[in-house]
């Protein structure tokens, strides 16, 4: 009976002694994680001046009808996901209202920087103004909302 008990003393050493290392080690690793993330940000900022010079003004895109009604399908999964969850009060919904705002701020910008006429100009900028910044907004603030109330749980 007495050897029984020191091995479980002896596993529970180790145990504790295992802990605090993998605890390091998993701090080391976001650690490191979150410099490569800022070093490939960092990276990206002289990309964009090449970028800048580099491209055309105007470019030809093989799929574009695909491309547009692929992102518009997201943004509808998105704000359906978003509205599903957070009617039923789970907590992902900060999530999927974080990445649904990202797709309609893209949505907003591509849509009006690639106007080709002006009738078209005048038509991104209202549906910018009419449907996705307003609700890139209400996702935003529930995206905020959900993660102020997950914190404070």
């Amino acid at each position: 009976m007495s050897m029984l008990i020191v091995r479980q003393e002896q596993s529970v050493r180790e145990v504790q002694r295992a802990t605090p290392r993998a605890a390091v080690r998993r701090l080391r690793r976001r650690y490191h994680t979150e410099h490569v993330l800022v070093g490939c940000g960092l990276a990206l900022l002289p990309w964009l001046v090449v970028l800048a010079n580099g491209l055309p003004g105007t470019a030809e895109a093989a799929h574009w009808n695909t491309a547009w009604v692929g992102l518009d399908t997201l943004e509808a999964l998105g704000l359906i996901a978003t509205g599903l969850l957070a009617a039923r009060g789970h907590r992902l919904h900060a999530l999927t209202a974080s990445a649904t705002a990202t797709l309609l701020l893209v949505d907003a910008w591509f849509d009006t920087m690639t106007a080709a006429t002006s009738g078209d100009r005048i038509s991104a900028v209202a549906m910018a103004l009419g449907a996705e910044l307003p609700l890139a907004t209400v996702c935003a603030a529930l995206a905020v909302r959900g993660l102020a109330r997950h914190a404070a749980a």
